[in-house]
């Protein structure tokens, strides 16, 4: 573990420097601060945020020069007290332009804000949409577009929207300050218009330069674009710290809270007890013992459907349900006497069955769910065929699927095939989901996937009468095992937006804490409702 946060670390570091030192030399030079530096500025000193689409892009458009970090910071922290999503452009990685990660990564900050009920503030340095992928940004249902009609419903909404144009602001783009609630400018760096000044001239023949066309002055004296001029980032920056320093509070829906207590066992436990060979057994319980607040956690049916974990607990003084694999080696009463056996992050029938009705108490008695995945999947076979297990999943997974409590996802090791599903993967919704760095997500582990697809091509092959020998199919299976390993990866899934980002686990509580407290701005809770279930 303490290999893979050393890796994590030096990745994150790169984040940082966005477009490199000599761009950010260049951006500072033009009395500009930078993403980070703004976001440091504006929040809260000494108060913990989160940061959203950690490693969104990493290794994505390689051939375009990359795009470091999605070309975007995204954090939700407190601004004067009041938690916000912030979205920062960091004009150092191509001049800010939207790839298509880029809109990915705006669209998943508005879908945190719209969830919550929390005010976003856009702080703007942005060349538009990059040119040469415009295809892949522009005209689909979740591209560019889509980011002002959510201006538009975040507004229908009630939820406080903020613009600072703290640099480039141009075609498409010009909308989101326009929709938003309060739109600022920085003079000399910030600009706003539908068409710059060269396109302006290829279009109508009118000459003239982008202050004048745009700027400060135009925006805030003549056109009523932008509601204030500040002299620089710092003062613009002061000026939104002042604005939501006057919000008033909403009602709040109420999830549980006591005082905060540590955890039994220190985070640094979770370094050791949680093996690197993902194969190996180990105990789940002993990983939540250094997340949980001690003595909070209660097991339900612990005896019963022993390869899941469900218990109630408290993290940082908040009530939860947790759900969670359990991959110990543990006796199992089986007829004829017990057996030993190793849980392997298996679901089986009666762990789906105690799975679902504990989801539908936590969604009853409105207690928030906090999943963690270390799961290969249901269980396969005859026995569990005739059993059941498809009907006893899909239980689950509708319990899952229906719940109206904030949802959080945490993939500790694996997290292949409907396990993924059934414990609350991207697609289901989770208000938050991040993986560890020792995570590893896709439809079936790589030697599983090796051996599968080797299997359909020598079927293929002996079908037209050609047969492989042995080392070709060890150079096939090691090419498949490879390319399946590659895509395994976290940062894989990260930089796809498949998860929120990859964290050291000594980041699981504040995660989980800052989300629940995001998720009490919205009171509209509705009703529990549950599709058939087949018992």
């Amino acid at each position: 573990m303490e290999n893979l946060l050393k890796i994590r670390q030096i990745k994150y570091e790169k984040l940082l420097l966005g477009g490199g030192i000599e761009k950010i030399e260049k951006h500072k030079d033009k009395g500009k601060m930078t993403a980070w530096e703004r976001i440091a500025y504006l929040l809260d000193e000494d108060r913990a945020y989160v940061e959203i689409g950690i490693f969104a892009g990493d290794g994505l458009y390689e051939e375009h020069g990359g795009c470091t970090n999605g070309g975007v910071v995204v954090v939700m922290g407190y601004i004067k007290g009041r938690l916000c999503i912030v979205v920062s452009n960091d004009a150092t990685v191509k001049a800010g332009a939207w790839f298509p990660i880029t809109g990915k990564k705006n669209l998943r900050a508005q879908e945190i804000a719209i969830e919550n009920h929390l005010p976003i503030i856009y702080l703007v340095d942005s060349a538009g949409v990059y040119l040469p992928m415009q295809d892949e940004i522009f005209p689909d249902k979740e591209h560019f577009g889509r980011v002002f009609r959510n201006n538009a419903k975040i507004s229908a909404m009630g939820i406080p929207q903020i613009s600072a144009i703290m640099g480039s602001c141009v075609a498409g783009g010009a909308y989101l300050p326009a929709m938003s609630d309060y739109a600022l400018i920085v003079e000399g760096t910030g600009s706003v218009f539908l068409a710059g000044s060269y396109l302006v001239k290829s279009s109508i023949g009118e000459v003239i330069d982008n202050e004048t066309l745009g700027g400060a002055s135009t925006h805030s004296e003549i056109s009523g674009v932008t509601d204030n001029t500040y002299p620089d980032d710092e003062h613009c920056l002061d000026a939104i710290r002042n604005i939501v320093d006057k919000f008033g509070d909403t009602p709040k829906s109420v999830f549980s809270r006591s005082q905060p207590q540590e955890p039994k066992l220190d985070y640094t436990s979770i370094y050791t007890n949680l093996p690197e060979d993902r194969l190996k057994p180990y105990n789940m319980l002993q990983i939540l013992e250094a997340i949980v607040d001690e003595g909070s956690l209660e097991e339900y049916k612990k005896d019963y459907g022993k390869t899941l974990i469900c218990a109630l607990a408290r993290i940082d003084g908040w009530a939860v349900g947790i759900v969670a694999n359990q991959r110990e080696m543990v006796k199992v009463k089986k007829p004829g006497g017990m057996q030993e056996m190793q849980m392997g992050g298996v679901i089986y029938s009666d762990s789906a069955d105690k799975a679902a009705r504990f989801i539908m108490n936590c969604n009853q008695q409105r207690i928030p769910l906090v999943f963690f995945q270390d799961v290969t999947g249901f269980m396969v076979g005859s026995r569990s065929e005739q059993g059941g297990i498809i009907k006893d999943g899909a239980k689950m997974v509708n319990a899952m699927a229906n719940s109206v409590v904030p949802k959080f996802t945490f993939v500790v090791g694996n997290s292949y095939g409907a396990g993924n599903y059934a414990m609350c993967g991207k697609a289901y919704d989770p208000r938050l989901i991040y993986a560890w760095p020792t995570a590893q997500m896709a439809v079936m582990s790589g030697a599983s996937a090796g051996k599968t697809l080797l299997q359909i091509q020598e079927a293929t092959l002996k079908a037209k009468g050609v047969s492989l020998s042995e080392e070709e199919k060890k150079e096939r299976l090691s090419a498949i095992e490879q390319q399946y390993n590659e895509q395994l990866s976290p940062y894989y899934a990260a930089a796809r937006l498949w998860v929120d980002g990859v964290i050291d686990p000594k980041e699981t509580r504040k995660i989980v804490s800052i989300g629940i407290e995001a998720a009490s701005h919205n009171p509209d809770i509705p009703r529990y409702n549950v599709g058939v279930i087949q018992v």
